[in-house]
């Protein structure tokens, strides 16, 4: 079955590292698994850097150019060579998907979407525009996947509840591992970590890793910088990351400048062993959907200090896995750091990777989209 996919935001094979583009990848790679064709539509990016409506009506008008010439290209196919569905992955009001819903109507194909977001309080104001044309892609849509589940409360109101199915964020495992089920070795990691950046390996490693940009990436550093200071616990930073933001990101950490080392980015393939080798994982998920990083890290046996944001709380099993605070509450997070340190962490790393086997492997999500596609094109 061939599948038209689109990422309005950002294309999965943008040469920019993101969390979006990791999971449209990993969409991508679980449509293969489940023994379908996708191929990438468009990469036209549709993300707005403001709010002036012209700009709105210009990216809509450059979506439908692009959408009309689709639709000649898919009509010269013979019929077996066409989409059977159109499959969009990340669609809000910033980010329009101005082309799936007009090739779908035309072709009279399925229109599926995963991780839409509504957000009623923009219907008025200047993003009303793109936001109405939003809420009729979603509303138009067969089934909506919902990676983070508390999309589900607003998409509630526009989208029939049959319609709406959860699909919980998930890793190639295999892949993501370099292929060994155990995961990367721990205290070689350590070894050569505590080598090359002068790392003491017998004390506590916390480690974040994210890009380093303005806005909700920012303000988690931010948070994470304060919550650190009222740490009691001996403890070594690891920051992983780089970004037009790293000023900022610097100057926040300044107070405890002595305890942190910066990694800078490292290519995927670096990353299992750097967070095996870590004792926490510590993120404030400020406003985050729900974050590769936290899952990548409990897959790895690392347990995870996180908001409980969004999606987040769906991806680890607080006091199992790791545990929780309320979303920029510093004090209660530096308060989860000195608790998990206080403790043998042992059973809470085989009970990360466990849960990740379990709940979020790139199989149960195969599985799950061979079911919805079947579903919408009988």
């Amino acid at each position: 079955m061939k599948i038209a996919f689109y990422a309005p935001l950002k294309a999965p094979d943008h040469p920019d590292p993101s969390g979006d583009r990791t999971v449209g990848r990993l969409l991508l790679a679980a449509l293969r698994r489940a023994g379908m064709k996708p191929v990438i539509a468009s990469r036209f990016r549709a993300r707005l850097l403001g709010d002036s409506e012209a700009e709105q009506k210009r990216m809509a008008a450059k979506g439908h150019v692009i959408a009309d010439k689709l639709i000649a290209k898919y009509r010269k196919l013979p019929k077996a060579e066409r989409p059977r569905v159109w499959f969009t992955y990340h669609l809000y009001y910033k980010a329009v998907d101005w082309i799936g819903p007009r090739v779908a109507a035309t072709l009279e194909i399925p229109y599926v979407v995963a991780e839409a977001s509504h957000a009623p309080k923009r219907a008025t104001g200047p993003f009303a525009f793109s936001h109405e044309a939003a809420e009729a892609a979603i509303r138009s849509a067969d089934a909506v996947l919902c990676l983070n589940p508390a999309d589900k409360e607003c998409l509630g109101g526009i989208v029939a509840g049959k319609k709406l199915i959860d699909l919980p964020p998930f890793l190639d495992l295999k892949a993501f591992l370099g292929g060994d089920a155990r995961g990367p070795d721990r205290h070689l990691g350590r070894l050569k970590l505590s080598q090359h950046y002068r790392l003491d390996p017998d004390m506590p490693w916390l480690l974040a890793v994210a890009m380093m940009r303005k806005g909700d990436k920012l303000a988690s550093f931010v948070a994470l910088a304060e919550a650190l200071r009222h740490v009691t616990r001996a403890y070594q930073l690891l920051l992983v990351g780089d970004g037009p933001a790293r000023g900022e990101v610097e100057a926040a950490f300044a107070p405890i400048a002595k305890r942190v080392a910066w990694l800078g980015q490292k290519p995927a393939g670096d990353l299992p062993e750097i967070y095996a080798s870590a004792d926490l994982f510590v993120w404030p998920a400020i406003n985050e959907a729900f974050g590769m990083a936290l899952l990548e890290a409990q897959a790895c046996g690392t347990p995870v200090i996180a908001g409980a944001s969004g999606g987040v709380p769906a991806m680890i099993a607080d006091g199992e896995t790791g545990w929780l605070s309320a979303p920029g509450d510093t004090a209660a997070f530096a308060a989860d750091v000195d608790f998990a340190l206080e403790r043998e962490l042992a059973p809470v790393r085989l009970a990360a990777a466990a849960h990740v086997r379990k709940f979020h492997d790139i199989a149960a999500a195969a599985a799950t989209l061979r079911k919805v596609f079947d579903k919408v094109t009988a």
